[in-house]
């Protein structure tokens, strides 16, 4: 055998790329989805109060229009595999590119409450194909040695898209002075809040043109050459580039493509990892985590904070959300994934008890009484931290490692499909269960995050350091 198609030494695969910084800046501009992932999942938070006012709706109504766009983020999640593995990674980026721009002209100029819905709807679908065509893209073209590291760019970058959606709420909200429904540039100020997004939407757009495909989809469709050009332009030139298209020709021929119903089995319709795998996904969703994201605002206010203090605090808690992320992306392999789990679902469980308890207390003058407000403050922050330290981040890695080989896939797809159901389930109740009784609601996600403690020591088996391969 020629000495081309011989295997690289481990020093090339894991040399320093010759053009770092680029192989950075694709894995950023790829990540741009996961900031419009970020962004669009909580911008309306700073529109809820002001469509209610505007459109006169109750809020079982409300909440509806508030989770409808989770419809979509499945949908896109569902699809987006088949549409890249059709036309492209790059392809798929600027479809989701398109319809984040026309999400966010629609639901700025929306003639009627069901258009509202509608515009959502094209948002949350271009939610789901970023969730899953960005790590994705960013793993097929990271070299091996920094796989890891470029990898955490999706979660960073949707971390920070919350957090930047919140501060341009907060400032939006100051410039139409205080008012949600104040005009400002010819509009409401909620009609500005939800059009900014525009501008991520056409740069994510624009910068899909400035990064080169993925040399994987390259090789599926016989392009060769230009897959070991770009193999070239982010491994570096000391590699054996006719070794490196045959290995990921052979690994793609190698993989067995999983359906649903190999992950039928047991005595409860799925096979007992599924059942973890969901377990997992629907406990990330039920603890009300995205309450904090959605509806922090509206919270806030119904407890008697200003509008002006409610934006301030929905951006403190998402920069509460970026330090424990960050926090999360260094111990993940350190301390291991299920130690992380349980530190955060202990810490979960201590701040929405402490919500649950200053909810409790009647409003006096509209408001909670001093002490109780703060402490519900403190620990709303406190949960945030917690979650983003733990749950966050380590149930994806959990669901990206626990399955064996041969069903992953389709195991992921139904775990990650459980995990928007569990999403649309917490959104679409809130706002009828905090009109019911806002203390007893946050009862409620206190005892499901006390009870994701025993599932995680009973049924999560650690998979720190362990190959994918002995994953049984």
């Amino acid at each position: 055998m020629a000495s081309t198609s011989q295997a690289p030494s481990p020093g090339a695969r894991t040399a320093h790329p010759d053009h770092l910084g680029h192989v950075i800046f694709i894995a950023a501009a790829a990540a741009m989805g996961g900031f419009l992932f970020g962004y669009d999942s909580s911008v309306i938070n700073g529109a809820v109060e002001a469509i209610r006012d505007r459109y006169d709706v109750g809020s079982a109504v409300l909440a509806q229009v508030i989770a409808v766009a989770l419809i979509g983020c499945a949908i896109g999640a569902a699809t987006a595999g088949r549409i890249a593995d059709r036309i492209g990674r790059i392809r798929c980026m600027q479809i989701a590119a398109v319809l984040f721009t026309i999400s966010a002209v629609g639901s700025a100029l929306p003639f009627a409450l069901w258009d509202l819905a509608m515009w959502r709807i094209i948002g949350g679908f271009a939610i789901g194909m970023a969730s899953v065509i960005g790590p994705a893209y960013i793993a097929e073209v990271s070299p091996p040695a920094y796989r890891g590291r470029l990898g955490s760019f999706q979660q960073a970058a949707i971390v920070i898209g919350i957090a930047v959606s919140q501060l341009v709420n907060w400032g939006l909200l100051n410039a139409a002075g205080g008012d949600q429904r104040g005009e400002l540039m010819g509009l409401e100020a909620w009609q500005v809040m939800l059009g900014v997004m525009v501008i991520p939407a056409i740069l994510y757009g624009l910068l899909s043109f400035a990064i080169p495909e993925s040399p994987r989809f390259l090789i599926s469709v016989g392009k060769h050459e230009r897959a070991r050009e770009i193999l070239e332009e982010v491994e570096g030139k000391d590699t054996d580039f006719d070794a490196r298209v045959a290995e990921i020709e052979h690994a793609m021929h190698r993989e067995e493509k999983s359906s649903f119903k190999d992950l039928l089995g047991g005595s409860f319709f799925f096979k007992p990892i599924v059942w973890i795998g969901i377990g997992l996904s629907v406990f990330q969703q039920f603890v009300g985590i995205n309450v904090a994201f959605y509806y922090s605002s509206t919270l806030w206010q119904s407890v008697g904070v200003d509008p002006t203090q409610s934006f301030f605090y929905s951006f403190t808690t998402s920069i509460i959300n970026i330090v424990g992320t960050v926090i999360a992306m260094i111990f993940v392999d350190r301390v291991g994934r299920k130690p992380l789990a349980l530190i955060g679902s202990v810490g979960m469980v201590i701040g929405l008890a402490l919500e649950a308890w200053a909810f409790s207390f009647d409003l006096v003058d509209g408001k909670l009484p001093a002490t109780q407000g703060w402490v519900a403050l403190i620990a709303a922050h406190v949960f945030v931290l917690f979650f983003a330290l733990s749950w966050g981040v380590v149930v994806w890695v959990f669901l990206g490692e626990m399955f064996p080989n041969r069903i992953r896939a389709a195991a992921l797809g139904v775990a990650a499909s459980a995990q928007w159901i569990a999403n649309w389930a917490i959104t679409a109740s809130f706002p009828s269960l905090a009109d019911w009784n806002l203390s007893g609601t946050y009862v409620i996600y206190t005892i499901f995050a006390a009870l994701s403690i025993p599932f995680v020591l009973k049924f999560v088996k650690e998979t720190k350091g362990k190959a994918l391969e002995e994953m049984g």
